[in-house]
């Protein structure tokens, strides 16, 4: 698919489109049953986080979002139980 015509279509691209195509990334599968291909998965996925883009998506709600818990330099994990950081789990039966 050319550039310009995956641009345009993101441009023309439905809210009820983008929907059905972040469903079908997060299923790997067509509203059909059909399993998606690498290369469909890859270019809806794309899509889709144009689309995000393009429309202005508040980012909490973005394909991919992690809310910021315990990172950053104004967090100090105070109040993070053991389970919640990893801490609790016996690594070395990994």
């Amino acid at each position: 698919m050319s550039e310009m015509s995956f641009d345009r279509m993101i441009q023309q691209m439905t809210p009820s489109i983008y929907e059905s195509l972040k469903r079908a990334v997060s299923l790997r599968k067509w509203p059909d049953g059909r399993m998606l291909t690498a290369e469909q998965t890859e270019l809806c996925l794309e899509a889709v986080m144009r689309y995000e883009v393009e429309n202005r998506v508040p980012e909490e709600e973005r394909v991919g979002y992690l809310e910021r818990r315990t990172c950053g330099s104004a967090s100090s994990g105070a109040g993070v139980s053991p389970e919640r950081s990893g801490l609790a789990r016996d690594a070395s039966r990994d």
